[in-house]
């Protein structure tokens, strides 16, 4: 079961990613739904700095793991993040660029608009 697909400016959601496909119901968007314990909902694009910190954190998705289907992320790739650990790059002053209108509204819930909007890509600022 799905959230209702709607951004954080309240429009449709748009699609993060189909290459690499992405979204924890792996269909393209940040969709969130009551299974989505770690709320995917942040459509982000990556930096070698949040790989980095990511990797440092423990959670490593730039190493490929084709044991699960997964070719690993590199700068410039588009995945949607936890809400939290976007909001904890924030934090550590790494968070990466973002696309609002990719990005589910249930982020809302964790990380203010005002600072999403500070990340947010030129045309959707």
């Amino acid at each position: 079961m799905k959230y209702p697909s709607v951004n954080v400016l309240g429009g449709a959601l748009e699609a993060c990613s189909a290459k690499p496909l992405t979204g924890f119901f792996r269909d393209g968007c940040c969709n969130s739904g009551p299974t989505d314990q770690g709320m995917h909902t942040v459509c982000a694009e990556m930096t070698a700095e949040f790989l980095a910190l990511s990797k440092y954190l423990g959670n490593d998705l730039s190493t490929p793991r084709p044991e699960f289907g997964f070719a690993g992320l590199k700068p410039g790739d588009h995945w949607c993040l936890c809400a939290t650990r976007f909001l904890q790059a924030h934090e550590e002053g790494a968070a990466p660029r973002l696309r609002l209108r990719a990005t589910h509204h249930a982020t809302l819930d964790v990380v203010p608009i005002e600072v999403l909007r500070l990340y947010a890509s030129d045309d959707e600022g």
